[in-house]
């Protein structure tokens, strides 16, 4: 199995890692700095499960000097802020890819897979949700710092995820469970209500996840945006995990956030940096589904402002 991976972070080394160890040959297209890192040092995964070393990984920094016709899967684990560019980029260096080449999408957010049907038909984009703990301490290295379910493979067009099986049991070989689902849109909106109520306000209040679910102003602003994305879920003719906010909101105060308690938002850690955050993903893909289907999504339209102000400095 010949694998090239687009976006070299926490995530993107730890999968890169993972199926490597277990025999796929893994390419890895990244900029200067992590590229050097990598050549002069190939790649790891550290922490939670196995602890592996790769040496000899083929890195690339130009479209042009990756082989041609030559790997079985894309992974994408890029920050959603590049899909357009790396969509475009594939579409225009096809020939690296062969007829077959599925693209799986390991991102934040949802409808990412969008950029590249575009470019590429339904039957070969995939996405995935990842709601392991990814850190990259160093540029080569990827940690495993939390594991609570599987990483999940399926379609958001209602393929059939069977062809990525040989991707699932590697992956679960060397140690992260990962399996297929054709209800990957279901456990994705799980990710977003986590993710979208928690996240942005996070950045903007210079909170960690626990910090907000101690006062009752935080509180509020959290509910109202559950309660927004799950009428936003009903009229996309969309699902999932629970029927209510209040089911969801049960489990988020109760068990989610109090496991999470120490974690500071991948939001707030680029602001931090001063780089564009992930939010058109997050709100404010609920934005776009609450506008086109005609539902309130006002709180989501002011937490997605002011961490657009917040980028505007940027």
């Amino acid at each position: 199995m010949k694998i090239l991976l687009i976006g070299a972070g926490g995530v993107g080394i730890g999968l890169a890692t993972s199926v490597a160890s277990q025999g796929a040959e893994v390419s890895i297209f990244a900029r200067s700095e992590t590229a050097s890192a990598i050549r002069e040092n190939g790649i790891e995964r550290c922490g939670l499960f196995a602890h592996y070393k790769i040496k000899d990984i083929p890195v690339y920094e130009k479209y042009s000097d990756i082989p041609r016709n030559y790997f079985d899967y894309i992974f994408i684990a890029s920050k959603t802020t590049a899909n357009e560019e790396i969509a475009k980029n594939l579409n225009d260096n096809r020939k690296i890819l062969k007829d077959s080449t599925r693209i799986i999408i390991f991102q934040n957010g949802f409808g990412n897979d969008e950029a590249y049907l575009k470019y590429f038909p339904k039957d070969r984009v995939f996405s995935a949700r990842v709601i392991t703990g990814f850190l990259r301490p160093e540029r080569h290295i990827s940690k495993i710092t939390v594991y609570t379910e599987p990483i999940l493979l399926g379609s958001l067009q209602h393929e059939n995820p069977n062809c990525l099986a040989e991707v699932a049991d590697m992956i679960t070989a060397s140690g992260i469970r990962c399996e297929l689902t054709n209800e990957v849109d279901r456990y994705l909106w799980a990710k977003m209500l986590y993710n979208c109520a928690l996240n942005p306000l996070g950045a903007i209040l210079n909170v960690n996840y626990g910090k907000l679910t101690e006062s009752e102003y935080s509180k509020e602003i959290m509910n109202s945006i559950i309660d927004e994305i799950f009428e936003v879920i009903k009229a996309s003719g969309y699902s999932t995990l629970w029927n209510t906010p209040k089911e969801y909101k049960d489990i988020f105060y109760s068990k989610l956030v109090p496991d999470t308690y120490e974690h500071y938002s991948s939001t707030h850690q680029d602001i931090q940096r001063k780089i564009k955050t992930e939010i058109d993903s997050l709100n404010g893909k609920v934005i776009q589904l609450g506008e086109k289907n005609n539902v309130d999504v006002t709180t989501n339209k002011i937490i997605y402002n002011l961490i657009k102000s917040i980028e505007n400095d940027f």
